[in-house]
């Protein structure tokens, strides 16, 4: 009895292979929910708040999955640059971000409370001296690209030939 158990368990282990790698041809698993093809961007809008109007521009790179965002804020008037990361919800047809932003990799200088909708970020962007949320701007920003979103498979490796020589 366990010779004949032994070989039907050898001859569907050695089936196994062949079923699952059918299952598999042909098949493309997009690494992108349609989500974070839609979210996935860059944003330029202004924020306005105690010391007026301020422009930023957001490249913003959600994953639905993990619940999880990453930012690059750079206010446009001083050319400062921040590095972001934090949490994403989703609701509708986008979702909620929390998202604390540095300066040098090391110093908290804003936190970044928002909602993406559609192609829009609206949401309250917060100073932060020493721990603390200080001054507020109420950002809007507006989608203006979708090069964050792309893999890097699909920009071209080389250049165009030119047409002529």
């Amino acid at each position: 009895m366990t010779s004949s158990g032994t070989g039907t368990r050898t001859a569907l282990l050695c089936t196994l292979p062949a079923l699952l790698g059918s299952c598999a041809w042909g098949a493309f698993l997009s690494p992108l929910t349609p989500l974070e093809r839609r979210v996935n961007g860059l944003y330029e809008g202004i924020g306005v708040g105690g010391t007026g109007r301020v422009p930023y521009r957001l490249t913003l790179t959600i994953q639905q999955r993990e619940g999880r965002a990453t930012a690059v804020l750079v206010n446009d008037e001083s050319h400062k640059t921040y590095a972001g990361s934090g949490t994403f919800k989703t609701s509708g047809d986008g979702g909620a971000l929390e998202l604390n932003f540095y300066e040098n990799g090391k110093d908290h200088r804003a936190n970044l409370h928002a909602t993406v909708s559609g192609t829009k970020v609206n949401g309250t962007l917060r100073t932060v001296l020493l721990e603390r949320e200080l001054l507020g701007y109420v950002v809007e920003l507006n989608k203006v690209s979708d090069e964050a979103s792309l893999p890097a498979s699909a920009v071209p490796a080389t250049p165009p030939v030119p047409s002529q020589p």
